[in-house]
């Protein structure tokens, strides 16, 4: 009889061994740790959201550059290209997660743009959510 085999990383089974560094940098030490690959991945998600490129060395095609949006001018063009440049950034960057939706929308009233990006991690039951709004 088969039945859906459900992957656990094996850093997992450990505890007390920290895989990451959570974010935001406020800890005791400055860094909290994650020790979930959940929680290490969405914080890597969330540091690559928050990257613009030519911040990080060696790498300067990392980060989802949204900085350099806040005084473009909003349309439809614009939008459609943040929502590709970040689904093949993500592709990229983090071939361990499936993106299971990806929304850019703007908020004119406010003048700001929200990226919700909803993924799962393959072979397990681990699904996660992260919006950003600038």
């Amino acid at each position: 009889m088969a039945f859906n085999a459900r992957k656990i990383y094996p850093i997992d089974t450990k505890p007390s061994v920290a895989i990451g560094i959570g974010l935001p940098f406020n800890g005791n030490a400055v860094f909290n740790s994650t020790y979930l690959t959940k929680d290490a991945i969405k914080s890597n998600l969330l540091n690559y959201f928050l990257t613009n490129q030519y911040e990080r060395y060696l790498n300067n095609t990392f980060g989802a550059n949204l900085k350099s949006f806040i005084f473009e001018q909003i349309s439809n063009d614009s939008l459609s290209f943040l929502k590709d440049d970040i689904q093949n950034k993500i592709n990229l960057y983090f071939t361990n997660i499936n993106v299971e939706d990806l929304q850019v929308d703007s908020l004119p009233d406010i003048n700001a743009v929200t990226v919700k990006l909803t993924y799962n991690i393959p072979n397990t039951a681990i699904s996660d959510k992260i919006e950003i709004t600038f």
